[in-house]
């Protein structure tokens, strides 16, 4: 581009839009970076001479790009300069419209001032017209409107006399004809229709009386129930112009249904009284499946399928019989017997093939999938109800059963006895039994009461042991101390223990297979401390016999006649002639520790120092009288029936070997034998028996006692129980006293 072009370009453009001059830092770096880079590509072409013969053909190109690219600016400037033209002609042409517009809107809105001014003189004449128009309409429903009255009075006629479908249409008619006066008059009510709300109000009213008794209307009139119905129905599809409630009639139907048939079956009337509760559910056993039934059969043909009627029977019974049940529970705590009648009626008989789970039912209605009769909360108050009121009578027939036993313990007679001659009463069976059938009847409710019984049946039992338990006590002071002499007191103590075999043999009945094992054990310990209450108390009775025959034994006499021992034998066998009436294991028990007894009683004689033997005659004779009482011990409980291993008699023999050792030195190892059968044995009681020797000098009784204490202490044999550490030893003398003796 040539200087002349470039100072034309210049002083076409604006002053504001001039190429930037020095005051750029940016474009005059870019102009001298452009200029090195030239500069560079010039030296680089024509650093050559070879090259300067071309300069024309460069200089030429560079004409020809230079003269292009000015012909494109100049048709870009040029393409701009027209599109800016053409905006500012639209610009001009939309200004002038814009001015238009705003004319011809003025021009109209005094036009609409204009038209409003003309309609106001005009309103006038319109509610001349609007009126003329009402009138009209009123001059041709005016004999329709004459005869509203009559229409409403035969309406009313037509409800009283339950012909509910006239009813209905001539309701409608006047409903029809209200509405269409109003919509001539704009929404004008007229008086004459003031009586049509408490006439449609009548027929809700019948409608709803009707279907309240549904079930007697099934079966004595059909008809009217039908019509009732299709009223309520037909009135679901009303609309109306008018600004009223809808009347609902379908819902008020089934609500009234609902409340009928609560009303027969669990009206304030019919809900039972105290002891009445068992008739009560049974007449619902009968009346409920029968009231399903005919509603099936009767009332559902009569109302329209969606009404479901079986389904709302079955569920309206089921939910006034629910809250029936639970205004019953809110009231009186029930009896036991009404308690289990209502616990076995609800869990088992209303879901039960005889109710609602009969097949004769079809599937609508199952009421499995409602809220239960009784909740969780219910049972848990009916069991604890139940259990309570059994556990106090159950208390009481015990307590009764127990008082006549303890009645015929003071009799002139014997026991009685069974056929094979044992001392027999009733008293366990009565026991067992009451508390067998209490647990066992439960099983018809549910396991969780059984459960529940079961425990208070053997805490029940184990109270009433305790109590069995005291009354002997009682029986035996009373006896003992006179205040009561009983004529038969051994013989009804015996009875007692077959009472307590009768009771352990039979608690078994007491352990249904689902329970635990063990649970019996307090039962069981219970009955182990009766048994030996019972014994130790007969053991007793044989001690205030044998006690004077054994008060004057050791003797001079005991040495030279055995008549002391007859007669302790003699006593004992009179004793235990009535353990013959008691039944084994306790016989056998009996007579172990009646045997037990007697030699404990010798053995505490022995220990009295009551003897002490002048010379070796008197020790042979002493140790005869032993071997002779123990031999006639054995034989009389031989002859009892008690087995020979367990007898303690064999306990004199082996104080006859201490007696009959002819040399005094020896008596060590004889103490020592007496240790290691009897390891019980203590040197107070050796001491006792080497006084009876009469032989023994001071260094020969500590030679002896040493010997209890030398090695370890021995173990009792098995099967043997102590015998001498509950014989007790008189003190002993200065004379005899130690210091490693129990006086040191």
């Amino acid at each position: 581009m040539d200087s002349a072009a470039r100072d034309k370009m210049q002083r076409a453009l604006p002053t504001g839009s001039s190429c930037p001059g020095p005051e750029w830092p940016e474009q005059e770096r870019a102009e001298q970076l452009a200029r090195g880079a030239a500069l560079k590509w010039a030296s680089g072409i024509f650093y050559r001479p070879e090259q300067l013969a071309r300069l024309g053909q460069y200089r030429s190109r560079e004409v020809q790009r230079t003269c292009s690219l000015e012909a494109r600016i100049k048709s870009v400037v040029q393409s701009y300069l027209e599109g800016v033209k053409t905006g500012v002609w639209q610009l001009a042409q939309a200004l002038e419209a814009v001015r238009g517009t705003r004319e011809a809107l003025g021009q109209a809105r005094e036009l609409l001032r204009d038209m409003a001014e003309a309609a106001q003189t005009l309103e006038p004449l319109r509610e001349q017209v609007v009126q003329h128009k009402q009138l009209q309409a009123l001059s041709q429903l005016l004999p329709r409107l004459r005869a509203v009255p009559a229409a409403v009075a035969h309406t009313q006629t037509l409800i009283d006399a339950q012909r509910f479908l006239e009813a209905y249409v001539s309701l409608r008619e006047l409903e029809q004809l209200q509405e269409e006066t109003c919509a001539h008059l704009g929404g004008l009510e007229l008086p004459v229709f003031e009586g049509l709300g408490p006439l449609a109000e009548a027929l809700g009213q019948a409608v709803e009386a009707a279907a309240g008794a549904a079930g007697q209307l099934a079966r004595e009139d059909p008809a009217l129930l039908v019509a009732a119905m299709r009223v309520a129905e037909v009135d679901a599809g009303r609309t109306t112009s008018l600004e009223q409630a809808p009347r609902d009639w379908r819902q008020r139907c089934l609500h009234a249904l609902q409340q009928g048939l609560e009303r027969v079956h669990f009206g304030t009337s019919l809900q039972p009284g105290p002891g009445a509760l068992a008739e009560w559910l049974e007449a619902l056993r009968v009346a409920l499946p029968a009231e399903l039934a005919m509603a099936e059969a009767l009332v559902a043909p009569c109302c329209p399928p969606h009404y479901k009627v079986v389904q709302l029977w079955a569920h309206t019974l089921h939910g006034g019989l629910r809250r029936c049940l639970q205004q019953l529970l809110e009231g009186p705590e029930l009896e036991a017997a009404d308690t289990f009648t209502l616990l076995h009626w609800a869990l088992h008989v209303y879901q039960g093939p005889e109710m609602m789970g009969s097949l004769e039912l079809g599937p609508e209605a199952d009421v499995s999938d409602l809220e239960p009769l009784l909740t969780l909360e219910n049972i848990e108050q009916l069991e604890a109800t139940f259990v309570a009121k059994v556990q106090a009578n159950v208390a009481q027939w015990l307590q009764k059963a127990l008082d006549g036993e303890v009645v015929e313990w003071g009799r002139e007679q014997e026991p009685d006895t069974d056929l094979s001659g044992f001392y027999h009463s009733p008293l366990p069976a009565i026991v067992l039994q009451i508390l067998e059938e209490n647990i066992r009847v439960t099983r018809m409710v549910s396991v969780s009461l059984q459960r529940r019984v079961h425990g208070m049946a053997l805490s029940e039992l184990s109270a009433f042991l305790r109590s069995f338990s005291d009354a002997l006590i009682r029986f035996s002071r009373d006896h003992l101390r006179g205040d009561a002499v009983v004529p038969h007191y051994v013989p009804y103590l015996l009875a007692t223990l077959n009472h307590q075999l009768a009771l352990s043999s039979s608690v078994s009945v007491l352990q249904p297979e689902w329970v635990v094992p063990g649970v019996l054990a307090p039962v069981e310990a219970e009955l182990d401390k009766l048994q030996k209450r019972i014994c130790r108390l007969v053991l007793e009775a044989l001690l205030a016999e044998l006690q004077p025959l054994f008060a004057v034994l050791p003797s001079r006499r005991w040495l030279s006649s055995p008549e002391l021992l007859d007669d302790v034998c003699e006593r004992t066998a009179r004793f235990c002639q009535n353990f013959r009436h008691v039944r084994n294991p306790a016989v056998q028990l009996l007579l172990a520790e009646a045997e037990r007894t007697v030699v404990l009683q010798y053995l505490r004689a022995l220990m009295q120092g009551r003897l002490v033997c002048r010379g070796a005659d008197e020790r042979t004779q002493a140790a005869e009288r032993l071997q002779h009482d123990a031999a006639q011990l054995q034989e009389l409980f031989l002859g009892l029936g008690l087995e020979e291993s367990v007898q303690c008699a064999p306990v004199l023999l082996a104080l006859r070997e201490l007696l009959n050792l002819s040399d005094p030195t020896l008596l060590g190892l004889e103490v020592a034998g007496l240790r290691q059968q009897f390891p019980d044995v203590s040197e107070d009681h050796v001491s006792a028996l080497l006084d009876l020797r009469g032989d023994v000098s001071r260094e020969q009784r500590l030679a002896a006692l040493s010997s209890l204490r030398a090695g370890p202490q021995p173990s009792p044999p098995a099967g043997r129980r102590a015998l001498f550490s509950l014989v007790p030893t008189p003190a002993p003398s200065l004379a005899s006293c130690f210091p490693s003796g129990s006086c040191a």
